[in-house]
Formats: C-alpha cells, structure tokens, sequence
C-alpha cells in the first residue's frame, strides 16, 4: 500500500510523481501531453466521455480486445474546443470542462455549471515498480455506488475494493474480492453524477477515503494507468454510456424471466422426475431445472452419468413435455485422465490447449474430478474446440449452460484434504500469439472467456432458439455473454438482507441480469426466511432457488402448507408480472439501464434515497420494501416525491416521507407509482404454457407513460425487427381520468386477446386488440 508522512500526504520515496507539461500536442479527438518523465493522452470519445491514459514510459499498451467493444476512433467525432495558457490548458464539449493544470501535471473536470468532478488529488498520477496510481477528491455529500459483485451496503464510501477473481465461500459483509472482478463505479450527489471505468484486467483496487479521508485512489498492477470518465449528470446516462463502452445483453428467452429450481444435487433422473412433477401437481410455477454436478460421470465435463442419468435425452424430452427447461452445470477443470479414456482429456492435450506453466509444462491442480488441467479461454481456437464440446449436451435437449468454478477455483491437492487455494502462475502465458498475455493480466478474465465460449457455442448448436447461460465468474463486459449469479451464499438473514445491495450495485455496473440463491445455498433456511426470500426472489431479474449437499430439501412445498401457499401466491405474481419484467429485459438491451434499481436512479437529487439498501425499484414504477429480519411483521418505508399505491390494499401515500408498512408473514410490502400502468398476463405453470388470451392493464390514477415491447419470446426473429411495441399514457383531464393506448408498432402480431384496463379504484373496461389502439375515458 502507498506510505504517507505527516499532513501533507506526501508519497513513500518509493513512488515517482508525475513531473510539469511540457509540451502539448492537440489531435482530431485527443491531446497529448509530454510531461517528461511520463505521457498522459487524453481522448474525447463523446460529450460526456473521456479516455485518460497515463504512461511513465511515454508507451501506450496495445489495444486489448476483451471488455472496451468500441474503438476510440469508432466514436462519433466530437466537437470540442480547446484554450491553452501557459499554466492550464482547457477543454470544453457541449457537456463538460477539463482543465489540465502544467506544473503539476493535474486533471480537472467541470459540468457547465463549474461543478467539480473527478478532480485529481494534491497527489496526482505517481508509479512504483508493478504498480500505477492516481489520487483524487471526493467532493461534500458525495456517495459511490457499483464496484461490480459486493457484499455489504449499498454506499461503498469509506471502503476498500480489490479487484481480483476468487472462489468467495463463506462470504460475509466485510468481505472484499469475490467471483465477478468489474471495476466500474459512480460517484453521486445532488445535480450531479460521474462515473468511473479503469480498463485494466490486471489487480486493481479502489480506496473510497480510507487511507486519506476526502480523497478517492485507484490503482492497478498495469505499466500504464487507463481509465474512463463518464459524465451523467444522471446514473441512467451513466449506466448508457458504460454500456457503450463494454457492451449490453442480449435478450434471453422468456422462459429464463421465470422460476429456476436448483440443488445440489438432484442425484438421479428420477430425482428430477419427481421434483418436475411435484410443481404441476401443487400449481407451483416453474420453467427451469439445473442439473448440478452430479449428472456427470466422475465429473468428467461433457458426460452424462450411465446409472444416475441412464435416458438423459428421454429425461430431458419429458421435461419438455411438461413445461421444463433444462440447465446444465459445466465447471473448466479438465480430468486428467491420460490413459485414453477421456475425449475431452486427449484432444484438448493433442491440440496443445491447456494452460501450461512458464518452464512448457502442463499445469494442474486439484477441483472436483481430482487432478485436473484447465484450458487457455484466452485462446480463440480453444474457445471454438470448448463450443463444440457442448453437442453432446445440446443433442440431449439442453437448452442452458451454467458456468461454474471459473475464477478459477482449484486447490493444490485433492478436495477433501484441507488444501491451499491457488491460481495459475501468474507468469504463465495465454491466449493467441497475436495477444499474448500473462496470466497476471487475464487472470481476471477466466470467467468472461469461458462464458464467451459457450453463448457463441449455443448459438451454433441451437441457431433458431434462444439459450441461458449463467456463470460465477466474470469481468466487465460479462452482460455480453452470461447472467451472472452471487456465488455460494448462506441460509441466514444477513444473506437475504446483503442480497439487494449486491444485486443493485451489479446492475450498476452494467450487468442486469443478475440474481441470488434464495433460500441460501448453504445452511437449513427456516420456514419464515424461506417464506420472505421468495417474495423478495419474484424482484431478482434471475429467480433461482438453490441448495448445497448435505442441507434440508429448499423447494418450496417442504416448509409447510403455509409457506407453500406465500411461494405460490407470490410465484403467481411473478408470472402475472412477465409483460412488464420481459419490456425492463428489453429496455436493458437497449440502454443498459439496470432490471432492479436503487432508488437513487431514478431520484438522484433526493439524497435520502442515497443510503437506503433495503428498498428498491423494479424497474420505475414498482417499489419494494421486503422484511429481512425474523418476526418482523411491520416496517418503515421511505416513499419518494409523488403519489404512492400500496399494491395491496390500493391506499394512496404522498411521497417525500415515511411510513409504516403492515408486513404479516404474508406479505411484502409493494407499492407503484400514479401515473403508472403495469401489463399483466393471467397465471401460468410455465411461461409457455398456452397463448396469453388476455392481457390487463392495471392503471394507477395520475400522470404518467410507459411502454409495452412484445415478440415470440423464444427466436431470434427480434434481431430482424420482428417485434411490436405499444405506448400508453395516463393523464387527468378535469375530474376525468383519460388512458390513452397507441397504436401498435412494429412486425410481430400477438395472439389474439382481450384487453382489459384496470382502474385502481375507478373501474374497469374491456375490448378486443385490434392493434390501432384506444382512448378511454374514466368519470
């Protein structure tokens, strides 16, 4: 860590400080100063994003193709001015100010209204050996958010992040480096946000404040120092341009959106049997089961067990034909098993694509099937050999894979013997000739190549219908390719309290389509806090329970006839909910704007929303406050500016207050916004289950818009502009309430059905969808 002495803050000798400007050479989108003892450019990529590149060797890295998806010169150009004197020279696009100071070398920015941000430090840009760093202000009231996968709160001032991929078992609120390593943030208060992208791969850290209070540091393990500054002045702008820079998801099929039953392990085919048939027999919705580890043979990755799963294509057949999916866990460890037993094994060995040490040798460790050896994601002929392995699974039926293991997570001897986890040797080289890297700098990587490696494979083996991929490990940019879940959590009420927050601020950092195990992976959750983690899964934009070996049974029906019916009412609500869930899925692919959202985003000038981690909003309109405490059965919620309904009893609440929610075991409390209209579909067993013949309209008295994006839900046929999208407007006319449903627009026709509006309090009218819209009138 960096040494101060005394009040000044002054750096360890150790480190080199940037020396003054000395010369400045002003390009088409970019200026470079030499500072004589290093280089800083600075890039204008768009009026609210800049590039910073600082550089003691006067040398830029070579472009890597792994997260940033936008070349700098693929930006628009930007239209900006520049001002130079002989002690600053200045900036200014339509949106932001940056002044950098010559002597020393400083970077400062503005909004328009020469509101600081982003401002560097008495500090600066200083480097060691193995290690760059730049020290700047945190401004009054401000507060940060994101970090990728955290535990803890919702606010990360005053805290410590390291980014660095590891197997976080047994995590708890003060831990720090977990599964997902995305070093992305925001910083916000009133009028104003930023945010902040470091594009390293290598470690990495954020300090918030810690070592120097009123002063933010960033550093990486890099030669160079390459960071993004993201102007808002809003977290949806943010989050806009992120996404931009590192890519948004893609739209999953509808039946992901539903319920996902896990456990480790259903140990046989009928095992899996059963538990699919106790859900239709108990009307418990359900669209997905994930075969964990144990339908495989010795572990050995793409096999099926001959005696647990003997018929794996009839299994998954007979799934189908009652509404299931099936998701199958694949970890990277390969069996080492040389004696010619193993295909995966001898053509991964033959075609030289394991990940080898230093000295030429194949390197190993200890994970599920014992010895194992692992393959380079890095390399893009590995990735494409891993793709086709996937056949003998997609020639089964399977329409998902679930990435497991991946950060990587492996021992120096076998599982069971109380080992030491480990790593690749950092100096270990991998991927292609043409991008070389060591391990030090894709070690953060592993996870996002192999989910690669598997979405571009299903979508291959399975060209005309859209596939799931879940993965544990992950770096910026892993939207692209998997939803993500938060690792191995545990059955306790910290867990379901900490679930929020993580799941918020990795939508933050652009990853939308997240969730956790509810109920807890491991540990006996209770029947109250398994009753209260389902109502608050039904918010997770991924809904999956999920238990470890060794625990009680977690499917919903095993806690009692009370708690089965919570899991079923709130399961129903869930599906009801789909048209509104499928458009916010919809609505991420398009600006990456997170599924579950803090209340900030959307109220970013109310700073008592700023710390508040136990509410949230499922996309705009709906607001949650679940109960994370046994025998709670009231709670204080804090309501945002506007008209609030409680969705329960339908009492309307002024906002910018407080209030008391009534919370008995059966009920979360839940409110909407006026002026908000919520699409609804009727119950369903399975989100395929039969054409939606009805479709309502559950309109809350006010002033407000929205929009409904519509197509078959399971193709590719979106991509071609096959897909429909229907706005609606609520607005208030005298003492009459008008809602107003436009014309549809777009080339996918729905089935037909009857639309029916809703009134909260007022009433209800019904018609036929023609698709030319209507305008109604409520006295």
């Amino acid at each position: 860590m960096p040494q101060y002495f005394g009040q000044l803050h002054t750096l360890d000798p150790s480190w080199s400080q940037i020396e003054a400007v000395k010369t400045v050479e002003v390009g088409d989108r970019h200026l470079l100063f030499n500072c004589g003892n290093a280089d800083v450019k600075i890039s204008l990529l768009a009026d609210n994003l800049i590039r910073v590149r600082y550089s003691p060797s006067g040398d830029f890295l070579p472009r890597r193709s792994w997260a940033v998806t936008v070349e700098d010169q693929d930006w628009q150009p930007v239209q900006f001015q520049t001002h130079e004197t002989e002690t600053t020279t200045e900036i200014i696009t339509e949106k932001i100010k940056i002044i950098i100071q010559h002597n020393p070398c400083r970077i400062q920015c503005y909004d328009l209204q020469n509101n600081p941000f982003a401002i560097d430090g008495e500090l600066g840009f200083a480097w060691r050996q193995g290690l760059t760093a730049v020290w700047k202000k945190i401004e009054p009231e401000e507060h940060f958010y994101g970090f990728g996968e955290r535990t803890g709160f919702l606010d990360k001032l005053g805290e410590i992040k390291t980014n660095w991929t590891v197997d976080s078992l047994d995590y708890d609120a003060l831990t720090d480096a977990m599964y997902q390593a995305i070093p992305v943030f925001m910083a916000l208060r009133p009028e104003l946000s930023y945010g902040i992208f470091l594009n390293s791969t290598y470690w990495s850290r954020f300090d918030i404040g810690v070592e120097q209070p009123g002063i933010w540091r960033m550093e990486t393990q890099a030669p160079e120092l390459d960071y993004y500054i993201i102007y808002g002045p809003e977290p949806a702008q943010i989050l806009n341009t992120y996404t931009q820079l590192t890519g948004r998801m893609p739209l999953p099929p509808r039946w992901a959106l539903g319920y996902h039953q896990c456990r480790w392990s259903y140990e046989s085919e009928i095992v899996v049997q059963e538990i699919a048939k106790e859900f239709r027999n108990r009307k418990i919705p359900c669209d997905v089961i994930h075969l964990d580890i144990d339908y495989m043979q010795g572990y050995r990755v793409f096999t099926w067990n001959e005696k647990r799963f003997p018929e794996p294509k009839k299994l998954i057949q007979n799934l189908s034909e009652n509404g299931f999916k099936a998701v199958t866990i694949i970890d990277p460890g390969v069996k080492y098993e040389p004696e010619g037993n193993y295909a995966i094994f001898d053509q991964g060995l033959e075609q030289d694509y394991f990940v080898r040490k230093p000295n030429g040798q194949l390197f190993h460790g200890y994970v599920w099937p014992d010895k194992a050896v692992f393959p380079d994601f890095l390399n893009l002929k590995v990735q494409k050999w891993w793709g086709e392995c996937h056949q003998t699974l997609t020639d089964m039926g399977i329409s998902g894979i679930w990435n497991d293991m991946n950060e990587p997570a492996l021992d120096d001897r076998p599982f069971g013997d109380k080992g030491t986890k480990i790593t690749f040797p950092l100096d270990s080289l991998q991927g292609p000739p043409e991008e070389r890297a060591t391990h030090a700098e894709t070690h953060n990587l592993y996870g996002l190549m192999m989910s690669k490696s598997s979405a571009e494979a299903l979508l291959k083996l399975r060209p005309k219908e859209r596939s799931f991929v879940l993965t544990r490990s992950g770096y910026a940019g892993i939207q692209r390719w998997s939803s993500v879940w938060m690792g191995d959590n545990h059955s306790i009420w910290e867990h379901l309290e900490t679930s929020l927050p993580m799941l918020c601020n990795m939508g933050l950092s652009g990853v939308a389509f997240v969730g956790c195990d509810i109920g807890g992976f491991a540990g006996n959750a209770t029947a109250e806090l398994f009753a209260r983690w389902m109502q608050l899964g039904i918010l997770y934009p991924l809904m999956r329970g999920h238990s470890a070996l060794s625990t009680a049974q977690h499917e919903p029906w095993v806690f009692g006839e009370r708690v089965e019916c919570i899991c079923r009412d709130y399961l129903e609500l869930r599906y009801r909910l789909l048209p509104y869930l499928y458009t916010l899925f919809w609505e991420a692919t398009q600006t990456g704007s997170p599924i579950l959202r803090p209340l900030f985003y959307h109220y970013p000038n109310d700073s008592k929303t700023y710390s508040l981690s136990d509410q949230v909003l499922l996309g705009s309109a709906i607001l949650a406050a679940p109960i994370y405490r046994p025998g709670v059965e009231c709670r204080a919620v804090y309501l945002p500016k506007g008209i609030w309904y409680d969705w329960w009893t339908k009492e309307p609440y002024s906002g910018s207050q407080y209030i008391l929610a009534e919370a008995p075991l059966e009920r979360m409390p839940l409110y909407v916004k006026a002026g908000s209209i919520i699409p609804l579909q009727p119950v369903m067993q399975y989100v395929d289950e039969k054409p939606i013949d009805s479709l309502t309209f559950k309109v809350f008295p006010g002033t407000g818009e929205g929009i409904l994006y519509e197509d078959d839900g399971h193709s590719f046929e979106y991509i071609q502009g096959i897909y429909s999208t229907t706005k609606y407007q609520v607005s208030q006319e005298n003492q009459a309430l008008i809602i107003e449903i436009e014309p549809r627009q777009g080339q996918w026709t729905p089935p037909d059905r009857e639309i029916i509006i809703d009134v909260v309090g007022v009433g209800e009218q019904r018609f036929q969808d023609d698709g030319q819209g209507k305008i109604l009138r409520f006295s």
